[in-house]
């Protein structure tokens, strides 16, 4: 008998003497509702583990693993997190900008816009159809009617005089 089919005659067991399994479980742990995910869980266990090929006793095998899922089951219920998984969860960014984050951000759009007006129309057309519009550098070109050459020389004039004004 095969390690798979050890697993699905004792997952066959558990089925045949679910109650009887449960009522002494109930017994042991004090638990209807205890008892039964204990019973779930052996179930699920038993159907991702490997089993050897013979179990002399399956009613002591799942009685046992019904027990020992109760244990596991009971110590990630009680699980208490420790100091430095709480201190991660309150580092957590907020998605949102604070005031102080959406002004900053604002007084840097203002300062883009300032500079951006003092760059020539066709080299702003430029950096704007590349970094905001996302258009190739070849579809510019193609665009505009430019050589594609152009269009590279206007568009690292146009980024370095941003890089100059803002100082970056």
């Amino acid at each position: 008998m095969s390690a798979v089919e050890a697993a699905a005659g004792l997952q066959q067991f558990l089925v045949l003497r679910y109650h009887e399994l449960k009522r002494r479980l109930v017994q042991r742990l004090g638990s209807d509702e205890v008892a039964s995910d204990a019973l779930q869980e052996t179930w699920l266990r038993l159907s991702t583990r490997r089993v050897a090929d013979t179990v002399s006793d399956p009613w002591h095998y799942v009685f046992r693993m019904a027990v020992n899922a109760s244990i596991d089951l009971h110590r990630s219920a009680n699980r208490q997190l420790s100091a430095r998984e709480v201190d991660e969860l309150l580092e957590l960014a907020d998605p949102a900008p604070g005031p102080a984050d959406a002004a900053a951000s604002q007084a840097e759009l203002e300062a883009l816009v300032r500079v951006m007006r003092e760059i020539p129309e066709r080299r702003r057309n430029i950096l704007l159809a590349v970094r905001v519009q996302q258009l190739t550098q070849p579809e510019v070109a193609r665009r505009m009617g430019i050589s594609l050459r152009l269009v590279e020389l206007e568009l690292q004039k146009a980024q370095a005089h941003c890089a100059a004004r803002l100082g970056r």
